[in-house]
Order: structure tokens, then C-alpha cells, then sequence
């Protein structure tokens, strides 16, 4: 039985298991990976145990962490009756950077920083736990800003020669003051300056628990409650807070889960990407 579950997730290739209630999965079952997939109407989905957002097409989101465990539990349930698939999460190999020239209290911070830090996790937590059954996400995402990827997710940062908790998005390198764009429509839920690790730094909540995450600003060009579109602009890169050139840290959080923002840019695609259980 748990052969012919494994032989159904065949990556990357539309699958037929002679199943008329067959589940889609659209994506990579990788660590640091988004998948969307879909459930027939009227079916309720878990992922290891949690209920998770299905919307009136059946469509649910789900992401893997960098570390993700090998085997993830997704449920479909129906009319009082279950049925469990056992997901193979491969294993991604993480790129390692050596950075120099951080100012030290940004490595290794002081007594007197903590508050600051810890007002920041707060915040940034608060944001990412916005749930909500708005399905801006359908529409897909555009990268925010054009430049240079100078940082990957899921790479660990050896800053001054500290190793430090592994890259939780993507650095795009570009001019100070280049416009940064909403990668999709939302509503921004952190409209923040001066923080100590972020700088200045705004979230937007896509719907369903999925929020994009943007650090680094030279400006900020919203505010709290502000609801944009797709391509408006929300603030500049820079190089504020913990950074040592200007760039735009782009991030993405599922359920409070970061993953691959790269995953998400690549939606679209991903789209055309499908197997079924």
C-alpha cells in the first residue's frame, strides 16, 4: 500500500492512478519548496494533523521548511472518511557563505541590543500569523526587483568568521533607491522602520497564511491596513539594519513556516507541473 502511494508521486509529471477522487499536487516535493494542490469539492485537508485552507475550486497551499523531515502526512477527508498519503520530501543542498565587514554588534549583539531584537521577532511574528480565506495568491507572483541575486534561502551565513542560522529569503542586489514592487496583490500587515535585524520592513498577507517579507529598505511607500496590487511600488532598496550593501531581502512565510521565495516566483510554472495521489 505504501509502495503504490510512492509510485503516484512521481516528480515534476502528471500522474494517473485511475483514481476519479484523485488529489493534484502542483510543484516540488523538495525541502524549502511551495506546492499548491487540489482537493475535490466538498473535501476537507490536513497536513500532519492541521486543518488547512481549501478554497471553493478546491485549491489548498502547502510549503516544506529547510530542514523539513522526509516524510510529511497529507489527509484527505470526505464525508467522515479518510485517507492518508505519505509525502517523500527530498533533501536540498544548501549553499554555505562566508560574509566579512559586518559590524560587530550585528554579529555578535549586546546586552543592550536585546530589546530591540526581541521587539523585532515579536512583530514579525504578529505579522506572520495573518489567516485569513483571501485568495490574492491565485493571480501568481512577480520578483520584486531586478538585480543580482547576492544571497540564497537556505544558506547558512558564516558573518565574521560566527556561523549563524541559516538564510531565511533571497537577496536581490540593485541600486539604493531602486523601487521595489508588490510581487503580488494583498494587504500589508508590518509597515516598520529601524529595526535591528530587518531595517526597514514591510509583510504583506496574500490570503490563506502565505505572506511575502520585505527588509532592507531605504524607504518605506505604505503603511499599516494599506491594501496593494500587484507591481505597486511599497518602498526603495537600501541597506538598513543588518546589511553591508544595499539589496532587497525577499522572503515568504506559509503558516508561519519560511520557504524558498524563489518557490513561489517560480508558481506559475509550477502549475504546470502536476502529479496526482
Amino acid at each position: 500500500m505504501k509502495l503504490n502511494k510512492y509510485l503516484c508521486l512521481i516528480y515534476s509529471v502528471a500522474i494517473l492512478c485511475n483514481n476519479a477522487e484523485a488529489v493534484e499536487l502542483c510543484g516540488n516535493l523538495n525541502q524549502g519548496e511551495f506546492v499548491i494542490g487540489k482537493a475535490q469539492s466538498g473535501q476537507d485537508v490536513y497536513l500532519n494533523g492541521d486543518k488547512i485552507a481549501v478554497n471553493n475550486d478546491g485549491r489548498f497551499l502547502m510549503a516544506f521548511g529547510r530542514d523539513e523531515k522526509e516524510d510529511q502526512l497529507l489527509t484527505i477527508a470526505d464525508k467522515g472518511q479518510k485517507k492518508d498519503f505519505i509525502l517523500p520530501i527530498a533533501a536540498t543542498e544548501w549553499n554555505i557563505q562566508n560574509i566579512t565587514g559586518v559590524p560587530p554588534r550585528k554579529v555578535n549583539p549586546s546586552d543592550g541590543d536585546l530589546a530591540a531584537i526581541n521587539k523585532e521577532n515579536t512583530l514579525l511574528k504578529q505579522a506572520l500569523k495573518t489567516n485569513n480565506n483571501e485568495t490574492f495568491w491565485q493571480q501568481g507572483f512577480i520578483t520584486p526587483v531586478e538585480g543580482r541575486i547576492s544571497g540564497e534561502f537556505g544558506g547558512q551565513r558564516i558573518m565574521n568568521k560566527v556561523p549563524k542560522s541559516p538564510h531565511r529569503g533571497m537577496d536581490i542586489a540593485a541600486k539604493e533607491g531602486t523601487p521595489v514592487k508588490s510581487a503580488a496583490k494583498g494587504k500589508v500587515v508590518l509597515a516598520y522602520p529601524n529595526l535591528f535585524y530587518s531595517g526597514n520592513l514591510v509583510v504583506i498577507d496574500h490570503g490563506f497564511g502565505l505572506q511575502t517579507i520585505y527588509a532592507h529598505l531605504k524607504e518605506i511607500k505604505v503603511k499599516l491596513g494599506d491594501e496593494v496590487a500587484q507591481g505597486d511600488i511599497i518602498g526603495t532598496v537600501g541597506k538598513t539594519g543588518r546589511a553591508t550593501g544595499p539589496h532587497l531581502h525577499f522572503g515568504a512565510s506559509l503558516r508561519n513556516l519560511r520557504f524558498n521565495p524563489k518557490s513561489l516566483l517560480d508558481m506559475n510554472n509550477n502549475l504546470q507541473k502536476c502529479f496526482t495521489l
